[in-house]
């Protein structure tokens, strides 16, 4: 049931994006399997108009790339460093071309709602959850902050980067000072010698 759905929502996207299916076409044939781990495993082929359906034969698949559910909400907001941590083997420039075209699908989620709930309620559902996305990330923030004074003053966990410069320099100049006593005991052995 899931996969049902999963393949509905991806088509429904490749629709509103023509650019995406003629891409797609040149993979015509071509399968390729999703393995949201530990949820979901798929396995889609392209038709010839660039949609995908459900693999009818999952033993000939050309391309797999597996990620976690977390890595899934990561790759909706096109975080470009979650790209990186999807492991793909198989067809290389099949799953190139998967990639960019999922780094470039962009869903109009207000355009999806305003025929359900209207141009007006949908519109205040988007913005309210690009709202929540910044007081989030911003909480995040001050959270990271007050703790790093915390630690820094309060609580000291961690060096202060002008106490870690001053450390590093009284390393150094022990070093040259450790330097300089042997040379000066090399030179009084060989004087004894």
């Amino acid at each position: 049931m899931l996969s049902s759905v999963a393949l509905a929502s991806i088509n429904h996207i490749l629709l509103s994006e023509s650019w995406a299916k003629r891409r797609l076409q040149s993979h015509t044939g071509k399968t390729v399997k999703l393995c949201i781990t530990p949820f979901l495993s798929i396995a889609l082929t392209v038709q010839e108009n660039g949609e995908l359906s459900a693999a009818v034969n999952s033993a000939n698949i050309n391309t797999t790339a597996i990620f976690t559910l977390g890595l899934l909400s990561r790759l909706f907001a096109h975080d470009e460093d979650a790209y990186s941590e999807i492991s793909i083997s198989g067809d290389d420039a099949f799953a190139e071309e998967l990639i960019y075209i999922s780094k470039n699908l962009h869903w109009d989620m207000e355009q999806d709602l305003s025929r359900i709930t209207g141009d007006i309620l949908a519109h205040r559902i988007v913005q309210t959850s690009k709202d929540i996305k910044y007081w989030h990330g911003e909480a995040i923030q001050n959270l990271s902050e007050a703790l790093a004074e915390y630690w820094l003053e309060e609580q000291p966990l961690l060096a202060k980067s002008s106490h870690t410069k001053e450390f590093i320099d009284d390393v150094n100049a022990l070093s040259k000072e450790v330097e300089k006593l042997e040379i000066r005991i090399e030179r009084i052995s060989k004087r004894d010698s």
